[in-house]
């Protein structure tokens, strides 16, 4: 049997674009195989421009682009100078699009009005870019499929049967799977206390400063690794980690949460003898992510925090993101990952992509292209 396949938009072309780029080159026989899909990717947007062709562009010429720092614009035959990416979403034909653009804090944009455009056209959205969901979740969910709707609830009308799915996973913590564990492994549950590190940068910068090197310098060496934003002061400052936590809280515990309800505090206000004072007194400081139920819904809160050295979030390594929930039927169910680099958010990526294609490991189980 042929494989089915599904036409990605990939909007944004940073360290998780180019990840997801590579991983589907190198993955592509194999997930035709063991999952019955072939992604095409029909159309890539950077700043500046964009490569198109509507039966799938070749990757391994998109990988020797980008690698060598030329603009996709530029390709033979395929480039679009100027092309963004909600025009190119409307021209492609996608039936995924791959949202992956740097994070704007302040209104969202280009990506909300992308993703907007998609859920509303019956095209399925997979985020990796935090923004329009910690600014909007409320509206994206409500324009979202039907059986996405999160939580339910009236304002979840406005969706119909033929909009586009909506899949954000790698939005909070790349490969960690917070909000499977929170949504589907805890179904049932009551979540008393989350506590988490979101922020690998501010985890490596820590423990870099626990061995003596410079702050500014272990910031420098996670923008190198591919681990921090475009901007590093969203992370150090705290404002990466709030993001991640706002979207848990939204789409996880059903709290609506815009950014201005949850206290943060960055690592940037961290000294070398912050951390060697919490050493002495048997405790290690984290980038914690905090939510506490309370009897009027639940604290929110991002800050370095003193752990106990036995803490499971105080004894992960500076590579790292971990979430621990607490609920009233598990004690403590603690996740881990270990991501030194931008591979584990674009394998997160193709986790939700192959969620909307419903794939199951069990080969090949239908021909044809998948059509809207």
């Amino acid at each position: 049997m042929s494989p089915v396949t599904w036409r990605l938009c990939l909007a944004g072309a940073g360290n998780v674009g180019r990840s997801l780029i590579d991983l589907l080159d190198e993955r592509g026989p194999d997930l035709a195989a063991r999952y019955g899909v072939r992604l095409a990717v029909v159309g890539v947007a950077e700043l500046g421009g964009a490569a198109l062709h509507l039966d799938g562009l070749d990757l391994s010429t998109l990988r020797a682009t980008l690698s060598g720092g030329r603009a996709l614009a530029d390709l033979p035959g395929v480039g679009r100078p100027g092309l963004e990416p909600l025009p190119l979403l409307a021209e492609c034909g996608a039936d995924i699009l791959v949202e992956a653009t740097p994070v704007n804090l302040t209104d969202g944009q280009p990506a909300l009005d992308t993703v907007r455009y998609a859920l509303t056209h019956g095209v399925h959205a997979v985020l990796a870019n935090k923004a329009p969901l910690a600014l909007r979740y409320a509206e994206l969910a409500a324009l979202s499929h039907p059986a996405d709707r999160w939580p339910a609830g009236p304002a979840a009308t406005a969706a119909t049967p033929s909009a586009g799915r909506l899949r954000f996973s790698a939005t909070v913590a790349g490969a960690l799977p917070v909000v499977t564990i929170g949504r589907r492994d805890l179904a049932g549950a009551r979540i008393h206390r989350v506590e988490a590190i979101f922020n690998g940068t501010s985890q490596s910068v820590l423990r870099a400063m626990e061995a003596g090197v410079d702050f500014a310098d272990a910031v420098r060496d996670a923008q190198r690794r591919g681990i921090a934003e475009a901007d590093p002061s969203l992370d150090v400052g705290g404002h990466d980690a709030a993001c991640k936590l706002a979207i848990l809280a939204n789409a996880v515990l059903g709290q609506p949460t815009a950014l201005a309800d949850i206290a943060v505090t960055g690592i940037d206000t961290c000294t070398p003898a912050d951390l060697a004072a919490a050493r002495d007194r048997g405790e290690r400081i984290v980038p914690l992510c905090l939510a506490e139920r309370t009897d009027t819904g639940y604290h929110l809160a991002v800050r370095p925090a003193p752990l106990p050295q036995d803490h499971p979030l105080a004894m992960i390594g500076p590579d790292e993101m971990a979430v621990s929930f607490t609920t009233d039927r598990v004690d403590r169910l603690v996740a881990v990952s270990l991501e030194p680099g931008p591979e584990p958010a674009a394998a997160a990526l193709l986790r939700d992509i192959l969620d909307i294609a419903g794939a199951q490991p069990t080969g090949p189980t239908s021909g044809g292209t998948h059509a809207q």
